[in-house]
């Protein structure tokens, strides 16, 4: 299966050892990446707040590379897919938008057909949907039967149902669950893991942004949880590289739950040196997982 791969700014930057993992974890699922080497940041929902019509520009831009090598385009970045799935629906049902996005691809030689559309699917749908959770099943080496995992969306993932195709057929804002208890873990449910992790509002209100994070990982925690997955970088880092601050802003005593991106614990359950995941670069030690492999 081949895919046209986005890998957001996050994992190229702030946290490298997320684009390793997926980058390490693809050829042993049986999935070809053609990263776009070229692509630029999706906005994050940030953006779009200034210049909706930017922001619809610069992901047009990464679905004309993707059309051009007519391949479905694969992100690992719950942020990227929703603003992707929003930009698209925008552009599909303006065709003026559509045209005047073009108009600023020009100068490159690039041109999306919004009539046409591009498949656009987060890692996680891919695992479910194009793979399988009972292939998945049986590539997994060393199941995880020791291990406590709780789910973390993040909310572009989840919101707005309808442009990002959950429904009965298809219950995405359920398929961490699935992938989860795929892996043989031991699937822990919290108050929080559909809620935002607080990073969109952390330059603007950073005890509100880190309090909220606090709420989610103590109920976490709480719960039993050896550990969060989650199919976003941009949580990933205020779950993780934030952790101890949100321990601070929120008075939250003994706040210790390590984060994994969901290539990351693909990877081990498929076997994979948790040193080539790269799991020992998170702020958060993730001893705690290892221990219970």
């Amino acid at each position: 299966m081949r895919y046209a791969f986005w890998p957001g700014c996050v994992s190229k930057g702030a946290a490298p050892e997320l684009y390793q993992s997926m980058v390490t974890v693809a050829p042993a699922l049986g999935l070809e990446l053609e990263e776009l080497y070229d692509g630029n940041c999706t906005g994050a929902g940030v953006i779009s707040e200034h210049s909706m019509e930017t922001a619809d520009a610069l992901n047009a831009r990464n679905f004309a590379m993707a059309q051009r090598l007519d391949l479905p385009l694969i992100n690992i970045c719950s942020t990227c897919q929703g603003v992707q799935s929003m930009a698209q629906d925008r552009m599909r049902k303006r065709p003026e938008l559509a045209a005047k996005v073009n108009e600023s691809l020009a100068d490159e030689g690039l041109y999306y057909d919004a009539v046409k559309g591009l498949e656009v699917k987060n890692f996680l749908w891919v695992l479910v949907e194009d793979i399988g959770l009972d292939k998945l099943k049986s590539m997994v080496t060393k199941p995880l039967t020791g291990l406590k995992v709780g789910p973390f969306y993040g909310c572009y993932i989840l919101r707005p149902e309808a442009i990002l195709g959950i429904d009965g057929d298809n219950p995405r804002d359920h398929y961490l669950e699935d992938v989860i208890e795929a892996l043989g873990c031991t699937l822990i449910t919290y108050d929080g893991q559909d809620k935002c992790c607080g990073f969109p509002i952390l330059t603007i209100n950073k005890k509100n942004s880190l309090t909220m994070a606090a709420n989610h990982l103590s109920s976490a925690q709480e719960e039993g949880a050896d550990c969060l997955v989650t199919p976003c970088p941009l949580c990933h880092l205020n779950l993780d590289a934030q952790q101890p601050d949100a321990a601070r802003y929120a008075s939250v005593n003994g706040l210790e739950v390590p984060i994994l991106h969901l290539p990351q614990l693909i990877g081990l359950a498929l076997g994979m040196d948790p040193k080539v995941l790269r799991v020992d670069r998170h702020v958060v030690s993730t001893k705690k997982v290892l221990a219970n492999l």
